[in-house]
């Protein structure tokens, strides 16, 4: 018997995977194996179902059982591997041993967790998978406060989400500017003055020390003697590549899963891709490069060997209070920035000493300029 193409994980870059790999081959057994549930969902969509009045099962777009069947595929749900053997292109299943033609390492990143004293950290809810989704849309029901832990993209994105959706909510985060890894600060002022014209609070610089309960409701101490009461928390501080497996197995790991530009692990017949991958470097959270992995890997597994490449990757951020489009420029390359338009309709251009465009922050009615100066734009790996 054919030993199966596994893959590891029933997110975007999972299911995107096994769909392009059906596309060039419909015979050879295939195996998903997921820890949670199977659903087919977008994970982007996350941060904008409470403004779409949107439960989980609102989001799911197929259920495991459907995905089987279009895939042709068996998929394991709730299954947690224990551990990967190379040498033997085996992995376990507890005490069960499952053997693979080829194992595609696509279970993505987990959510930082940062310790905090008091009584409710019961209270406070990561949002990485329709499973946690469902949780906080149950908990949040009838509440009416919620708090941000994180100024990110993804903590901005639920602000604006859980303000349309009629919560009150604050965010707090150390740092001097909402997104600091990814904007300008031009740029970062005016999606901050548009949340806070849709009610968003800001609190910039301290952090959250201790969460109490606090009769009904919860008290957040910050760091700078002030206070904050709510009803939940809601935690975007940040997402870390799964490595644990990875490294236990003896594949070389950095931030992720170290891969070439075939997306090979260190060892033959190992490949990885999504949130948990590094290639040449870059580990990239987002769905662009996501979906030209998925391409090019599953030309690789067919026979025909692919190596990804990166074109521009500009981000489309979820804050529709003030739209957002922002290509960071090239890891290593340096440029001046200059800033044109006023707030909330800013073009923040980046050029390197050739005056050739390396990177752009577009917001408000800018973002109608991106077509134009993606085709400026040098790719991320070529």
């Amino acid at each position: 018997m054919t030993s199966p193409v596994v893959i590891v994980g029933t997110g975007l870059a999972g299911y995107n995977l096994a769909r392009e790999f059906r596309k060039l081959d419909t015979d050879t057994p295939l195996l998903l194996i997921t820890a949670d549930d199977g659903r087919s969902y977008s994970k982007p969509m996350l941060s904008t179902g409470f403004a779409k009045l949107k439960d989980a099962g609102g989001l799911c777009m197929a259920e495991p059982g459907a995905m089987a069947e279009q895939l042709n595929a068996e998929i394991r749900t709730h299954t947690r591997i224990s551990g990967i053997d190379p040498g033997h292109k085996r992995l376990w299943i507890g005490e069960e041993e499952v053997f693979y033609r080829d194992l595609v390492l696509a279970w993505g990143a987990q959510t930082v967790r940062v310790p905090i004293e008091g009584d409710a950290d019961d209270l406070v809810f990561p949002i990485n998978d329709l499973e946690d989704y469902a949780r906080l849309r149950a908990i949040a029901a009838g509440k009416r406060r919620i708090l941000i832990l994180g100024a990110g993209l993804i903590g901005c994105e639920f602000a604006n989400d859980l303000s349309l959706g009629g919560y009150e909510v604050e965010v707090v985060a150390p740092c001097e500017q909402i997104m600091p890894t990814l904007l300008h600060p031009a740029a970062a002022g005016a999606v901050q003055s548009g949340l806070e014209a849709l009610g968003v609070r800001f609190h910039l610089g301290p952090v959250v020390t201790r969460l109490q309960r606090n009769g009904g409701a919860l008290e957040a101490l910050l760091s700078d003697g002030g206070s904050i009461a709510c009803d939940l928390v809601v935690s975007a501080i940040g997402l870390r590549p799964r490595t644990d497996l990875a490294a236990a197995a003896g594949l070389q790991v950095n931030r992720g899963v170290v891969v070439d530009r075939l997306l090979q692990t260190s060892h033959v017949n190992i490949h990885a891709l999504g949130d948990c991958a590094e290639v040449e470097g870059l580990n990239l959270l987002y769905v662009m490069p996501l979906m030209q992995c998925a391409r090019a890997l599953a030309q690789t597994l067919t026979g025909n060997p692919t190596r990804v490449a990166y074109g521009p990757m500009p981000i489309t951020v979820k804050t529709p209070a003030c739209p957002l489009v922002v290509s960071p420029p090239p890891f290593g390359h340096e440029g001046t920035w200059r800033v044109e338009g006023q707030a909330p309709d800013l073009k923040v251009l980046c050029h390197g000493a050739n005056g050739a465009l390396l990177g752009y922050a577009l917001t408000g009615t800018a973002v109608m300029e991106k077509l134009t100066l993606n085709r400026q734009l040098p790719p991320l790996m070529a």
